[in-house]
């Protein structure tokens, strides 16, 4: 996906940019035949801008080439995408503890070394801009409920919607909103670097989301607030992936891999939505077997054993 984590410990504010921007992968693997594509209803607010609506017939038609591709699968995986207990263990190695882009906005991949994660309750609340229509809001926010309930009952950490002591911000903003978003940064994280203000406010049509994780300079490891960007231009599957991916990612699932399947933690578009064995990356991130700032070496073992779990299969 054309998503992307951004980490940031509070204190440096140093910047990781992670899987925001489409690059080469490898063919990959066979898929079913396409589905018919399902329609897809955005309510339209007035007054657009010409650059809003250059947005919507943008996305509209991306959304169409993906559907008409038999991607932006919502059935979660099934026989034709099968994995087992080794191939768990060894996307979430990848996916855990390397960061796709760092330093920067160029792809570089690079082991992250550590364990990252929440370790005080994720209070999720969504803020739209002006531009975006009232049914949308109402739409985005109860499916944004219903997803952080979800992830809370995955992962077994506290995962909610809340409107007091918000910890984890869904900003759902359009190209008319830039001025709204860039005040509201501002508030947000307001010891932010101006060039990174600059290029979340100008994000490139090849971005459709992300999300920036921020944690604490005394734990580095251990995530204390998170804001997630959505573009209010996407049609409904799209918006929705998004919202499932970034959510997701700012729980600490960091990097995007090829080899994972089905997952939407992958740059193929293959899946919309969280997938089964996307649920077994998260309730593997939090168990409490792992522990925040483990390396890879010292979680592989222990990662081994509860892939086993997950999957049923023999020790």
């Amino acid at each position: 996906m054309r998503r992307g984590l951004w980490s940031l410990a509070a204190g440096s504010l140093a910047l990781l940019l992670m899987a925001c921007e489409e690059i080469p992968q490898p063919e990959p693997p066979a898929r079913p035949e396409p589905v018919a594509p399902q329609a897809s209803i955005r309510p339209q607010p007035t007054e657009q801008s010409d650059n809003s609506l250059r947005t919507v017939r943008y996305y509209g038609r991306r959304q169409a080439d993906l559907e008409t591709q038999g991607l932006l699968r919502i059935d979660g995986g099934g026989p034709d995408t099968p994995f087992d207990a080794d191939a768990l263990a060894a996307n979430f190695e990848e996916i855990v503890f390397y960061d796709e882009y760092t330093g920067g906005v160029g792809p570089r991949r690079s082991p992250s070394g550590h364990l990252r994660r929440w370790d005080v309750p994720v209070r999720v609340d969504v803020e739209f801009g002006a531009s975006v229509p009232s049914q949308q809001r109402r739409n985005d926010a109860a499916q944004i409920a219903n997803f952080a309930s979800r992830l809370g009952r995955i992962t077994g950490h506290p995962v909610m919607r809340a409107q007091t002591d918000v910890n984890f911000h869904v900003l759902v903003m359009g190209e008319d909103d830039r001025t709204q978003l860039t005040r509201r940064m501002r508030e947000l994280a307001p010891s932010m670097a101006e060039e990174t203000l600059v290029f979340i406010r100008e994000m490139p049509l090849t971005i459709e989301c992300s999300v920036l994780a921020f944690s604490a300079p005394d734990n580095p490891y251990a995530y204390t607030k998170a804001i997630a960007l959505i573009r209010a231009e996407l049609p409904d599957l799209l918006r929705q992936s998004c919202v499932h991916e970034e959510i997701a990612q700012g729980l600490g699932p960091a990097n995007d891999s090829p080899d994972a399947r089905p997952s939407i933690f992958n740059d193929d578009d293959e899946f919309a939505l969280l997938t089964n064995h996307d649920e077994m990356l998260l309730k593997m991130l939090y168990d409490p077997r792992l522990s925040i700032g483990m390396t890879a070496a010292e979680a592989r073992p222990i990662v081994r054993i509860i892939a086993r779990e997950l999957t049923g299969q023999v020790l």
